[in-house]
């Protein structure tokens, strides 16, 4: 009984990533939807409260339902996380220490420079985790 029970376990393992991915056309899903894409944490430097150096880290990603603009996007994202590192660094320089990132001033401003890199609106910028370590 036990090796059968084995067996079935066995089979259904096997089983299992090949019906996700023969279901979804080979490509892994990913989270956020169809016109969701990530780009990842973008870290910068600033000021801990103890005056010593800490990271800024901002998790970072865009929703794009117009088709022909989430191509493009797709296309340009090195340019977009480049532009998001940018805008972040310049931020962190001047965190005073012992402030918490201000999150609606980095939406609005990593929103801008996805609209300029875009050259068009139609993307949602949206942010993960904002943290200082």
């Amino acid at each position: 009984m036990t090796l059968r029970r084995r067996a079935i376990l066995a089979l259904l393992v096997a089983l299992i990533p090949a019906a996700s991915a023969a279901g979804e056309g080979g490509e892994k899903k990913k989270g956020g939807g169809a016109s969701y894409i990530q780009l990842g944490a973008v870290t910068a430097t600033a000021v801990r409260s103890n005056g010593r150096r800490g990271v800024l880290t901002v998790e970072t990603g865009i929703d794009v339902p117009n088709p022909i603009l989430r191509a493009k996007a797709q296309k340009v994202a090195p340019r977009l996380t480049a532009a998001f590192v940018q805008a972040v660094q310049i931020y962190a320089s001047g965190l005073p220490a012992m402030t918490p990132p201000n999150t609606e001033f980095l939406s609005r401003e990593l929103q801008r420079q996805t609209d300029l890199t875009l050259g068009e609106r139609g993307a949602r910028l949206l942010l993960g985790s904002v943290m200082v370590n």
